[in-house]
């Protein structure tokens, strides 16, 4: 990989090393100079007895060693600041070629960095972390990708036969052709809201505000009454207030997704349809549960998945395009939310949404704040 002109790392670092050794090497000669100044008198001294050095001897004996070990700690410095500074950015160095390797689209290698856990290997494992995270998300995109373009050419396929047939038979009843060609053409429409409500979910782009999450679910009950009563599924709603911070319109397609699943994967006879809320001190609750067949835990891990229909559960033609829990799931982690699929042991499903719960609305505050005491 080509760099800019001027120092690496390694040299600022060994040059670091190097200068700090030579200023400490030079501190010490200075404290040993000035204690050995001590001891030893200004100019030269007469005296009957053995020779005593002035300042000047001292001087001219002191000054080439100390200049040697100077010497010798400046390349000591720069040899061992070399050394050590290779085996510090060593780790950086795997690092680097990991994200070169991420960059060029191999997002299967990992750094797995030995070693005692500190700043490096703490880095390296979040890498690590990261390209596991971009592998898992770049694999559903593409395998999300291959389904909707499946899901999408299986519509625009059946009305070019449709109208192949039509322009080979003239006299074919017209009537016949239209109703196919709406009902094909209402699929594909419905499957493009949906891919485009689960992109708007996945982006986070939509404005927030305090929500009822019990509200919302009469809401969508409300609206899917007709059709539980034209497959004969009771529906029962309960819980309490539920405040939490969200799209309305994404929170309430959650709910609706989640109660026309309840109604159209139930019992042929006499299914029934639970949708709760509830609330904790920092979470809300929504849970839908119904009747119907007991599913294994292979089918419970996929029904989550974007185009897993479940078609061993299905009992109408209201299939849908198998994007319903998706969605149900996209809008629940834009909420910073989960979804959790367990089974009922009596047969059927239930299905809880956990959503972090909202502050307390300023009017409701001001509201309880200025409400009189009660005698």
């Amino acid at each position: 990989m080509d760099r800019q002109p001027g120092l690496s790392v390694r040299l600022k670092l060994t040059l670091s090393y190097a200068g700090f050794l030579m200023l400490a090497g030079a501190l010490l000669l200075a404290v040993v100079w000035v204690f050995l100044l001590r001891y030893v008198p200004d100019g030269p001294l007469i005296t009957l007895g053995p020779f005593v050095p002035n300042r000047s001897d001292l001087l001219r004996a002191f000054a080439p060693r100390a200049a040697e070990v100077l010497a010798f700690l400046l390349a000591f410095g720069l040899l061992g600041g070399w050394i050590i500074a290779g085996r510090m950015l060593a780790p950086l160095t795997r690092i680097a070629d990991a994200t070169r390797m991420a960059a060029n689209g191999s997002l299967s290698h990992r750094i797995r960095l030995e070693g005692r856990r500190d700043e490096f290997r703490e880095l390296a494992d979040a890498f690590d972390a990261m390209l596991a995270r971009l592998e898992a998300h770049v694999a559903e995109q593409q395998r999300f990708a291959a389904n909707a373009s499946h899901e999408l050419r299986t519509p625009l396929a059946v009305t070019q036969t449709l109208l192949e047939v039509a322009r080979r038979d003239p006299s074919r009843d017209s009537a016949e052709l239209v109703e196919r060609l709406y009902a094909v053409n209402a699929r594909a429409i419905g499957l493009t809201e949906a891919l485009l409500l689960l992109s708007r979910a996945s982006q986070r782009s939509f404005a927030r505000e305090h929500v009822d999450l019990s509200l919302i679910a009469e809401e969508a009950t409300e609206t899917l009454l007709p059709l539980a009563e034209k497959q004969g599924v009771a529906i029962e709603t309960s819980g309490d207030m539920a405040f939490a911070i969200g799209s309305h319109a994404l929170l309430l397609q959650l709910a609706t997704n989640l109660v026309h699943n309840a109604i159209v994967h139930n019992l042929p006879e006499q299914g029934a349809v639970w949708v709760t809320t509830s609330a904790q001190p920092n979470a809300v609750l929504l849970s839908v549960e119904n009747t119907g067949e007991k599913l294994t835990r292979q089918l419970l891990a996929t029904l989550a998945e974007p185009f897993q229909r479940g078609t061993q559960r299905v009992r109408t033609d209201h299939a849908g395009v198998g994007l319903g829990l998706a969605i149900v799931k996209s809008i629940a982690q834009a909420h910073d939310g989960t979804l959790t699929l367990a089974p009922r042991p009596a047969g059927g499903l239930r299905v809880t949404v956990l959503l972090p719960a909202a502050p307390p609305h300023p009017s409701t505050a001001l509201s309880l704040r200025l409400s009189p005491p009660t005698a």
